[in-house]
């Protein structure tokens, strides 16, 4: 199984494989220049199965820019990713069968950058407390997340994605919440 790590001996190098060149859906939409980045970023792509047509549409149009970074997925998403694009991904289980949960461990434990999670508001999932609990996961530790189309394309194309912006970890240095006896 694989783990990701906040320790940065553990992320993949830069021996990872040259990116494919995409294909783009129409000669007249240009294809913005993205710089190399100054800091790879840590990308999660996670979608529901009524979204996965779209996320994978999505980052074939941004192959070239999700190239430059480390990307983690939870299982079946990860191995289409994969398949479709030619781009190494570290992949979680299922999202169902604990993949959701290993991706919010990773996120507390510093590891991923930003959350690109294509979410099924209209199909209730059986697995919807450990969705909750992802999204919950990632606004506690201020990782940037993306739900549709929209926001993936405005976080993508932000100049913070290539330049060596930092986001701030929140410090949760307080007292138990829990009940004392008395």
């Amino acid at each position: 199984m694989l783990r990701p790590t906040s320790t940065p001996e553990a992320r993949p190098g830069p021996d990872v494989p040259p990116v494919l060149t995409p294909v783009y859906p129409a000669a007249d939409h240009p294809v913005p220049e993205h710089p190399t980045p100054a800091r790879r970023r840590n990308i999660a792509l996670v979608a529901h199965d009524n979204m996965k047509d779209d996320l994978l549409d999505w980052a074939q149009y941004n192959a070239r820019v999700l190239g430059q970074h480390h990307l983690f997925a939870t299982g079946t998403t990860g191995s289409l990713v994969e398949a479709q694009l030619g781009l190494p991904v570290t992949r979680f289980l299922s999202g169902p069968l604990g993949g959701d949960q290993q991706l919010g461990a990773a996120i507390a434990a510093g590891g991923i950058d930003l959350l690109l999670f294509f979410w099924d508001p209209l199909e209730p999932q059986p697995h919807d407390p450990d969705v909750r609990a992802l999204l919950r996961i990632a606004v506690v530790w201020n990782v940037v997340v993306a739900s549709n189309r929209a926001s993936a394309d405005y976080v993508i194309s932000s100049p913070l994605l290539t330049n060596d912006y930092e986001a701030s970890r929140p410090v949760y240095d307080r007292p138990s919440t829990a009940r004392r006896p008395r």
